[in-house]
């Protein structure tokens, strides 16, 4: 070792020492605090005190809404702090330590625990250390991940607003004991849950509109005894419905107006109808399902999407009713049906004429037979009537039949006269006479087309009224503008 030169190997000695020096103080000093501490006793000097406990609730995440459970998942850190007369110290005495760090379990709690949880974990997630301060005030700081009861309200959902609580209370204080109150900050009280906005997680399918707190009383206690005091945290939460508007009403809507078009088909197109509004009414059923699964199982309220869709059921099959009732009156005849005067006045005439339709009048047209008839004892001939003309479209077979009918029936009309006795007239006479072709036909299958149309009409009225008054209903479904009504404070920061 050379003259003037520490040995080397002292020098990680020195340090070990100078450490050691410097976590003495702290050890030191818990332990003088700790020498018959009793952390089951409450921090107070007389029984008559009371030991104050603020309380302020830091927001980072609101993980998720189960509406089928009414469980609200929320990551929090809750600030907690009280003072204890028996952890104080002289700085001066321990090396000027100002901050004691002491595990949370070796010191008194004041037993605050969430009121309304609903997985029966009353504490808090990790039970990190408190800071202690020289004159005994304790800060405590523990994070927590809560499962909070919220009665869900399924009035206007997927619009809508939800009012959730966070309540806190000592499990083992009365008031005569602890008192609970709001953090203070610069001499403000903290009425409201802190949010910092660098550390908060933004909720994809909820926004949070307030977020105030109160200090409340037990009221249900006796007057004899005193009551337990609580902090409630309120979140103000509104439904972002993109999701819902993009994945149940935007389809709903799309798959219903396929049930209007069948209008547009022929009125004796009754069958494709049906088919048609029967698959759109199978594919609303599958949404409904689907909304099903989503809402809570209560009887107190229906949701304002499962009202829309109920809706659109009902519309689907008034139209399959419709489509059976316009096929049933464009296929009448004359045989099974008779035509009121007042009928054919009022969808042969005034409606087409108010819907702007175009339906040919059936007139006899100038169309000369030119088969002899005997009239007055002469010959003459007569105009083709515009069912007569109709009717030569119908199959050989058909028209047939209806002349054979038709010619047996004047035959025994001619012979029954009595005025024509000679067989060889009669049988030129009945076979001069055109086939029988009524006009009934026509006018059934008209009728039929204005009730389709005024069906349409109605169908499309009904539609477009009940999907505008469900988004009315949404828009004017909002959270209120203050979070207490009769309260005019909106119990926010002043920057906000």
């Amino acid at each position: 070792m050379c003259g003037g030169q520490r040995p080397l190997f002292l020098l990680p000695l020195l340090a070990v020492c100078l450490g050691a020096k410097g976590r003495n103080q702290e050890e030191r000093l818990l332990g003088d605090l700790m020498q018959g501490y009793n952390p089951h006793l409450r921090p107070a000097e007389h029984d008559s005190d009371v030991v104050n406990v603020s309380l302020k609730l830091t927001l980072t995440n609101l993980i998720s809404l189960n509406e089928r459970e009414e469980a609200l998942t929320t990551n929090v850190w809750i600030e907690m702090q009280w003072c204890d007369y028996r952890l104080r110290w002289d700085p001066r005495d321990y090396g000027g330590l100002w901050v004691l760090r002491v595990p949370s379990t070796m010191v008194w709690q004041p037993d605050i625990v969430l009121e309304n949880n609903v997985d029966g974990v009353f504490e808090v997630a990790l039970y990190c250390n408190v800071l202690v301060s020289p004159d005994g005030c304790v800060y405590w700081l523990p994070p927590a991940i809560f499962r909070s009861s919220c009665p869900v309200s399924v009035t206007y959902f997927p619009f809508d607003w939800q009012n959730c609580s966070l309540i806190f209370q000592s499990q083992t204080y009365s008031t005569n004991e602890i008192n609970l109150q709001l953090s203070q900050e610069d001499g403000q009280t903290i009425e409201w849950i802190f949010i910092d906005p660098e550390a908060f997680t933004e909720n994809g399918e909820w926004a949070i509109r307030h977020r105030p707190a109160k200090m409340l009383l037990d009221e249900t206690a006796p007057a004899e005894e005193a009551g337990h005091q609580k902090v409630v945290f309120y979140l103000l939460i509104q439904r972002k419905p993109l999701f819902y508007v993009i994945n149940i009403i935007a389809p709903c809507v799309l798959i219903s107006s396929v049930a209007i078009l069948i209008y547009f088909l022929p009125a004796k197109a009754g069958g494709q109808k049906c088919t048609v509004a029967i698959n759109v009414l199978l594919a609303q059923t599958v949404f409904l399902f689907l909304v099903a699964k989503k809402v809570p199982e209560t009887s107190q309220a229906v949701p304002l999407i499962s009202k829309y869709l109920t809706f659109l059921l009902v519309v689907t099959i008034l139209i399959v009713v419709n489509a059976v009732v316009v096929l049933n009156v464009s296929l009448r005849s004359p045989h099974t049906h008779s035509m009121a005067r007042g009928v054919r006045k009022v969808f042969l005439r005034l409606l087409p004429q108010l819907l702007r339709m175009h339906v040919r009048p059936l007139a006899p047209v100038a169309v000369q037979d030119a088969r002899p008839w005997l009239q007055n004892g002469s010959s003459s001939g007569r105009p083709i009537t515009a069912g007569e003309e109709v009717a030569l479209c119908l199959p050989r077979s058909e028209l047939l039949f209806r002349q054979h009918q038709h010619n047996g029936l004047v035959r025994a009309a001619l012979e029954k006269l009595g005025c024509f006795r000679d067989p060889t007239l009669v049988s030129s006479l009945v076979t001069s006479y055109p086939a029988f072709h009524p006009q009934g036909n026509k006018e059934w299958f008209l009728v039929g087309r204005v009730l389709d149309r005024v069906c349409f009409l109605a169908m499309l009225s009904l539609f477009v009224c009940g999907t505008a008054g469900i988004f009315l209903m949404a828009h004017y479904n909002r959270v209120p503008s203050l979070p207490f009504p009769g309260d005019p404070r909106s119990y926010l920061p002043s920057s906000d």
